[in-house]
């Protein structure tokens, strides 16, 4: 037996700690940068496991990074553990029913993101012990992945400098080596302030915040028309001046998220954003306040890293499934209104191969994708954004999909949250630890690789460096 295939056995025999680990942090769902109980988890099961653990990673109290080993390369593994506000759902119930209204849930499968490359850290260091390879490997514990930018604000912070290459995943509903970029965006908080006054028998002493806030919103409707169809533009109201409408309304809040293909048109919506916000003031004789929440690169997929995961990939395989979890599977899929497998008949679609792409179409309305992909010969972008970004332009960084929900489950629904701790997800977050380990031992056991995907990144980035779009006195956005 090979260390590497001896190592990726300790997946197995580890297996009740890694499941446990993923339904306690599904059991606890919290928001970006108030994962106390997930940090903790991590962190005391790694210093159980003989990691050296740095707590408080950049100052961010919920940011960790475990460590093993000695020397060069240094391997970075990419996890998350946050959820999401509002998706409280009981789990395997297959109807929406919150476990506490108004609660979290995690509708992004972070709890099975973290625990499968806390699976692929623990293989690793088996295979690092067997084969007394030189090299570190490290798990970073990523704090608010949702709407806080916590790899932003550590790539800010040199977090990863010294990394040699980034490997990470992301639970879905197919088995594919991620070749997309996501979008950059800017999340910025506008907050008007005007003049209260009677509404009735003074309207014209008051200026109206909430006006100011509207005609932003319908100043940004007319933008819309002129930006790139790639770009999106996301908005709540935070405050709408309270609950008198008698009351001419002092302050408003609206919170803005602007995504875009690239860093610099992302910086230029969010520019001409700020100006439609200013013009809003300017008509309404109120203030407002400018408010830099976060920002997040684009992804810069690495092919040199995703080939060594596409190989792992194939030989690994997909997840195991029976005919239990595709009943399981079908069931959930009997309550959503509308089952996407647009993006995988894109996907399918990119497969230069007529004979494949005609397999692979067969499985584009099974219960459960049993397939994997092969490796995409050209780069998408996705209309979803990822902090993961910011890492991809400090270091190589390449991930995976893995098929952990029914086929056609949307993203942030209650219907991934009541999937999370069944048995189909946790075969799809094992199988993703083992792939990711794999490929973090291929490149501990043939450190040229790592060096062909250093010189694959500084060719695309012309040697750039990375330039970080969050400013530096803007702090972790932890109290929001």
């Amino acid at each position: 037996m090979s260390f590497k295939t001896e190592a990726i056995r300790e997946i197995d025999e580890k297996k009740d700690l890694i499941c446990g680990i993923s339904d306690s942090i599904w059991d606890h769902p919290e928001l970006g940068y108030h994962e106390d109980h997930a940090a903790r988890t991590y962190i005391d099961a790694f210093r159980a496991e003989g990691f050296e653990v740095e707590e408080d990673l950049k100052g961010i109290p919920t940011a960790f990074m475990a460590s093993y080993g000695h020397g060069r390369p240094i391997i970075g593994l990419l996890a998350e553990f946050d959820a999401l506000d509002g998706l409280s759902q009981e789990a395997d119930l297959r109807e929406k029913k919150p476990v506490c209204e108004g609660g979290a849930g995690h509708g992004c499968g972070h709890n099975l993101l973290g625990a499968a490359v806390f699976a692929s850290a623990l293989a690793v260091k088996k295979y690092l012990e067997l084969s007394k390879c030189e090299g570190t490997i490290r798990f970073y514990g990523c704090p608010a992945e949702e709407g806080g930018a916590g790899k932003g604000f550590l790539s800010r912070d040199g977090a990863f400098d010294d990394l040699d290459a980034a490997l990470t995943w992301h639970p879905g509903d197919i088995n594919a080596v991620s070749m997309g970029s996501t979008l950059a965006n800017y999340q910025i908080c506008y907050h008007f302030t005007g003049k209260s006054s009677h509404a009735g028998i003074s309207p014209e002493l008051g200026r109206s915040a909430l006006d100011a806030c509207e005609l932003m919103n319908v100043g940004v409707q007319f933008l819309r028309e002129h930006v790139s169809t790639q770009c999106r533009i996301h908005y709540a109201i935070l405050n709408s001046g309270g609950r008198a409408p008698g009351v001419v309304q002092a302050n408003a809040d609206v919170l803005y998220l602007m995504r875009a293909p690239d860093l610099k048109e992302a910086k230029d919506l969010r520019e001409r954003v700020d100006d439609i916000a200013r013009g809003a003031a300017l008509m309404t004789s109120t203030k407002v306040d400018i408010e830099f929440i976060k920002a997040c690169s684009n992804t810069l997929p690495n092919r040199t890293l995703s080939e060594v995961l596409q190989k792992n990939m194939d030989e690994l395989g997909a997840p195991k499934f029976d005919d239990e979890d595709r009943a399981y599977a079908e069931s959930f899929r009997a309550t959503m209104d509308n089952k996407s497998t647009a993006y995988y008949k894109m996907l399918v679609g990119d497969v230069p191969d007529k004979d494949k792409r005609e397999e692979l179409l067969k499985e584009a309305d099974a219960p459960l994708h049993e397939m994997v992909m092969p490796l995409s010969p050209v780069e998408r972008s996705s209309a979803a954004s990822s902090d993961v970004g910011d890492v991809s332009v400090v270091c190589p960084t390449a991930q995976i999909s893995m098929a952990t929900m029914p086929n056609g489950t949307a993203m942030h629904s209650w219907q991934e949250v009541a999937v999370g701790k069944s048995p189909l997800a946790k075969k799809g977050m094992l199988q993703a630890g083992r792939i990711i380990a794999g490929a973090a031992m291929d490149l501990f056991a043939d450190p040229d690789k790592v060096k062909e995907a250093k010189a694959e990144m500084e060719e695309r980035t012309g040697g750039a460096g990375f330039e970080s779009p969050i400013p530096k006195d803007v702090k972790p956005p932890m109290n929001r």
